[in-house]
């Protein structure tokens, strides 16, 4: 149960780059901000889970 804050980051992430993918061919600049929320999220989820030895 403590971990569900970092698998609702990790879906984030998913439902971001998800929009990424069909926003590219509408307005690319705002793909490029939801691509980078969308690593921003994911990296945030692995993080918080601590595979990472940082």
């Amino acid at each position: 149960m403590e971990d569900l804050g970092a698998i609702l980051l990790l879906a984030l992430g998913g439902i971001l780059a998800g929009g990424t993918y069909s926003m590219w061919k509408v307005n690319v600049y705002i793909a490029v901000a939801l691509a980078l929320c969308a690593v921003l999220a994911v990296a945030g989820g692995v993080l918080r889970l601590g595979y990472l030895p940082l």
